[in-house]
Order: structure tokens, then C-alpha cells, then sequence
């Protein structure tokens, strides 16, 4: 566990392509997929918390990190950009941004990651820039991109280490689908990852 990252789980999501659910509240294996992806990161990082907007009981009993109502519904660079604030407060030098629907995080994320500064994941060729790593130090410069109008996490990355992660299934895959969904409860069945 690294004492000086805290982790913000992104769930402002609208679920389209799952049928306009709360994706965080999805089952998968019986439990919510926020659940999952928190058991995942949980024993990585000093804090966790959930960037979402609605109801903070139903993320019981993590903190819930909603948007600055100025910002409320403008992507996931809002969460991380209310994650930073958070982070600053508790004493930590980095945030950790994971999606709500990956529930195959690897066990070694945050270790591989914060060697690196600022830092995304990146499997199978493709990077993925909702899972990233943030320095406290960037908060001023995310704020500045957002006040011009930027709200796409890969421009915010830009200049990050890309860290290669090579495992099967993609630790990063997302469930945007009731396919997706039913191919990780083959997988979760199959007793893997």
C-alpha cells in the first residue's frame, strides 16, 4: 500500500450502451461492480473515495466526491479535477483515477504506476487514460485546461509515462454492455483473474 496515494473510483457515468443504468450499481457476481473495482483498489492506496453525483448513501461507506455544481455532468477530467481538491486536503501526493467498470484491475497498479510521476496504464497497445495516476501538483493545470473549455482526460494526460500492464483478460477492459458484463461473469466463474 502506498500511504501518499489516495484513489478516486469514477462513477458519474450514464450507462448508455447498458440500458441508462446506474452503471456503478450493475451486479456482477452478486455485488456491485463499484464494489469490485473498490476490493481491487482498496488495499493499493491510503483512501478511497467515489466521484459521482446522486445519492452518496448508496456508495456507503466510502466518502462520495461529487462535481463542483459548475461542473456537474462534464466528464470524468471533473472528477479528477475534485479528486485532486480531495487528495490536497488529506496529505496526499497523487490521486489514483480508475472507472467504475473495470473490474480486472491488477493487484500491482499502484506500485507500477507511481515509480513513474505522472503515469497511465496502457494494455494491449491501447492507453488508458481513466486510469492514471495524478500528482497533487497538477491540480493547477488540469483547473487551467477545464477553464478553457477542455474536458478529454487524454489531452490532460498529455506528457504522462504510459505503463504497460500484458495480462489476460485485459485488466482494463470495460463493461459498457450487457455482453461485456456476461463475459465477466464467465470470467469471474472461471475463477480468473
Amino acid at each position: 500500500m502506498d500511504r501518499q496515494v489516495v484513489a478516486v473510483i469514477l462513477a458519474g457515468g450514464q450507462g448508455r450502451r447498458m440500458g441508462g443504468v446506474d452503471k456503478a450499481m450493475v451486479s456482477l457476481a452478486g455485488r456491485p461492480l463499484f464494489a469490485h473495482v473498490a476490493a481491487r483498489i482498496r488495499p493499493q492506496v491510503a483512501q478511497l473515495a467515489i466521484s459521482a453525483n446522486g445519492d452518496p448513501l448508496r456508495f456507503a461507506p466510502f466518502p462520495v466526491l461529487p462535481d463542483a455544481p459548475a461542473r456537474r455532468g462534464e466528464g470524468p477530467l471533473a472528477g479528477v479535477l475534485s479528486a485532486l481538491y480531495w487528495a490536497e486536503a488529506q496529505g496526499a501526493r497523487a490521486v489514483l483515477s480508475v472507472p467504475v467498470d473495470t473490474p480486472f484491475l491488477p493487484g500491482d497498479l499502484v506500485s507500477r504506476l507511481s515509480g513513474a510521476g505522472h503515469a497511465i496504464a496502457c494494455s494491449q497497445g491501447r492507453a488508458h487514460p481513466s486510469v492514471a495516476l495524478w500528482p497533487v501538483r497538477l491540480r493547477p493545470r488540469i483547473e487551467s485546461l477545464f477553464a478553457q473549455g477542455e474536458r478529454r482526460l487524454r489531452m490532460a494526460c498529455e506528457g504522462a509515462r504510459e505503463i504497460d500492464f500484458d495480462a489476460t483478460p485485459d485488466p482494463f477492459t470495460n463493461l459498457n454492455t450487457p455482453e461485456d458484463l456476461s463475459a465477466a461473469e464467465l470470467i469471474l466463474a472461471r475463477g480468473m483473474p
